[in-house]
């Protein structure tokens, strides 16, 4: 096969467009297909937050999957690193999944810290704006330094861990976010009815 040596994909590649589309696979399970992109601090609750919205999903009988930005680290990103260029590879690679479980028609559940609006929306305009639904989960430095579940701000503050978000390196709060929720004074529950309710006005489910 040959290649093209200028670039670095294959001037062979073509993308094959399927049978079965997004809006057929949707309509078998009920639901419009999106991508609830969970950003915050290390600490603020995404992943409680967003695992609970799930659990409340399924019981509801819809379909989705979770993604989770430790989970994601043991297999597909396990070769990244935590440097600028690795951590903008890494919300590459879970967008590009992202943006394919969507198109098979599920309510895709995303909890990064994400810590930069460029790479945010770099998400967005590949999943698309009317299915991308960025939720703030919004905590404050000091509560997350408090319940530090895993040690990561002991050791960032010990100097341990080096441009560690909310220390030593930056995390930019989304501006216009879909769904802004206030963890640090809400309940998991209110955090979790939020987003339903959010999801129901977008006719997402019914």
């Amino acid at each position: 096969m040959s290649t093209d040596v200028k670039t670095k994909e294959s001037v062979n590649i073509v993308w094959h467009q399927h049978h079965v589309e997004k809006q057929q696979r949707a309509q078998q399970k009920n639901q419009k297909p999106c991508l609830l992109w969970f950003t915050g601090l290390s600490g603020a609750g995404k992943s409680t937050v967003a695992g609970a919205l799930e659990n409340r999903l399924v019981e509801l009988g819809y379909h989705t999957y979770l993604l989770d930005g430790d989970n994601v680290r043991h297999g597909l990103c396990r070769d990244l690193g935590f440097s600028t260029q690795d951590r903008r590879e890494n919300i590459r690679r879970i967008g590009e999944v992202a943006n394919l479980m969507v198109d098979s028609g599920l309510i895709v559940l995303s909890a990064f810290i994400s810590p930069h609006r460029e790479e945010r929306q770099m998400v967005r305009e590949l999943v698309g704006k009317d299915e991308f639904f960025e939720v703030y989960v919004d905590t404050a430095l000091a509560e997350c330094e408090k319940r530090d579940p895993k040690g990561l701000y002991k050791k960032a503050r010990a100097g341990e861990i080096r441009q560690f978000t909310g220390i030593d390196s930056e995390y930019q709060v989304p501006l216009q976010p879909e769904i802004h929720l206030n963890a640090g004074e809400q309940t998991v529950s209110e955090s979790v009815e939020l987003c339903i309710q959010v999801l129901l006005r977008h006719k997402i489910i019914s």
